[in-house]
């Protein structure tokens, strides 16, 4: 939608094409069918327009009136979005949608009739002009309609380029004074002034980093503190919807299609849903196998080891994988098999099955409204969270696959993401924790915790990826630090 900000000459806007169809249809409802054809060209747009949205700031700096139009990027009908204009010196802002285009039209004087102002002598001068913008991929997207209606398009990335101009023109303006001072260039003066020219640009370099590293801490602090307070909230809402997706995919394996939705995508930290993940078969062979052998799951102890804790109430029964039986259609190896696949689909890092931790099969039990201490696993990160370097063994990634799904409860929440996961019998939530790339960790985007059970059960099986383990230096080899147990004992 469309608003405006700012002072009282701020104009106010229709709005943009999927929201603008709502208001419209309620107020269009019981008229001609005429009436509402006016809203085809919208209603295509709603379809169109499914990409990836991006906020506009319009600010009109031009001296006159103008109007902000939505290009339809099929048949090119323009429609208003500024109700009627934007007065000169007022601003505007809008969310739309990359790739969409918009027209800015200078409307004529409301005391001559004509456009360019009094200093407008020829008809060119005084015809009315038009101007274009298209939004980018970028963030901080601001739009400037000066005089003569040029319109400016700046973001994120060209205010940081015009900000590195500048720093770099003043060193150049720095090293240049010195080479004049001395009156010739010999190599002396010419090492010290480059010598001058990295100090200031690393000086100036420095500043800017601590700026804007002191801005990321104190935003993620607010992030970390909402997160906290709303955890409870978001759990005790019973008709709470999983997040909506900003992105479905469709991942072919084995020639099964299966769609996929992104809810978040960083270099450390990916979350995706994945839809009919495992069958009815695969889940039954896992509880049979496991029902003999669950017992009060654990938590690590913070020195190396596990331990019982109320931050995780639940049952738990790790399952030994038959890989000498996958060839045979062995339902725990299958699914298990998909795991790694999707893993690797994902992140690339050819991870192999050999010396990773058992499938663990995991359930809650709902005990009604006034159970005191139900069923539940508070926020944690299943490895290394804090942005740091990646260890050698550790965990990197993490499926979830639901079987069965309680009535009531049970969601899992990745609080930092601000995503909300209702489970869905047979699809798995896929989420990683490290850069492929750098090897960088997650700095908490992935800390997640699994809702009250209330009603009903919930079993899910879960699978913890590590990379760096084989059958030489398998998981439990290393300890919950990420240290091996024989360097350990070594010190």
């Amino acid at each position: 939608t469309a608003h405006t900000q700012g002072s009282d000459r701020s104009s106010s806007t229709t709005l943009h094409p999927d929201t603008m169809i709502r208001y419209r249809v309620q107020s269009l409802l019981g008229r001609s069918l005429l009436a509402l054809s006016f809203l085809s060209p919208i209603l295509i747009s709603t379809v169109l327009a499914g990409g990836v949205d991006r906020k506009i700031n319009i600010l009109n700096e031009s001296g006159h009136r103008v109007q902000i139009y939505w290009i339809h990027p099929n048949t090119g009908e323009e429609v208003l979005q500024t109700t009627p204009h934007l007065f000169n010196g007022a601003s505007f802002s809008l969310n739309s949608f990359v790739d969409h285009s918009f027209e800015v039209r200078e409307l004529p004087s409301t005391k001559t009739g004509e456009c360019g102002g009094i200093a407008a002598e020829t008809e060119d001068e005084k015809a009315c002009r038009v101007g274009y913008f298209t939004v980018n991929e970028n963030d901080e997207q601001t739009v400037h309609i000066n005089r003569g209606m040029v319109v400016e398009h700046s973001d994120n990335k060209s205010k940081a380029h015009d900000s590195a101009e500048v720093l770099l023109s003043e060193c150049q303006r720095r090293a240049l004074s010195e080479v004049g001072k001395s009156g010739q260039v010999s190599s002396v003066v010419a090492k010290d002034t480059i010598s001058e020219l990295v100090a200031c640009v690393e000086s100036n370099v420095a500043k800017e980093l601590e700026k804007a590293s002191e801005e990321i801490t104190f935003q993620a602090r607010i992030r970390t503190k909402m997160a906290d307070l709303l955890e409870n909230y978001t759990c005790a809402d019973d008709e709470l919807n999983s997040t909506e997706p900003h992105e479905e995919r469709i991942w072919v394996s084995n020639g099964v299609q299966r769609k996929v939705q992104v809810l978040h995508d960083r270099p450390s930290s990916k979350i995706h849903l994945i839809q009919d993940f495992i069958t009815e078969e695969e889940c039954q062979a896992m509880e049979e196998t496991a029902a003999p052998i669950l017992h009060k799951a654990t938590v690590a102890d913070g020195k190396g080891g596990s331990k019982l804790s109320e931050s995780r109430k639940a049952m738990q029964a790790g399952i030994k994988v038959p890989w000498d039986k996958e060839a045979e259609g062995n339902g725990i190896a299958t699914v298990s098999r998909k795991v790694y696949t999707y893993v690797n689909h994902v992140l690339g890092l050819d991870i192999h099955e050999d010396g990773q931790e058992d499938l663990m099969s995991i359930q809650y039990t709902g005990r009604g409204d006034d159970d005191e201490e139900p069923d539940r696993y508070m926020p944690h990160c299943d490895g290394d969270c804090t942005g740091q370097q990646f260890k050698p063994g550790n965990r990197m990634a993490t499926v979830v696959i639901y079987c069965t799904v309680p009535t009531r409860g049970g969601a899992t929440n990745f609080r930092n993401s601000g995503l909300h996961i209702v489970p869905k019998k047979g699809s798995a939530t896929f989420f990683s924790y490290i850069d492929p790339e750098t090897m960088k960790m997650d700095s908490g985007f992935t800390e997640h915790s699994g809702c009250p059970v209330i009603e009903g059960e919930k079993k899910i099986v879960t699978q913890w990826v590590r990379l760096g383990v084989d059958k030489a230096n398998p998981w439990d080899s290393f300890n919950t630090l990420g240290i091996k147990y024989s360097d350990a004992a070594k010190e």
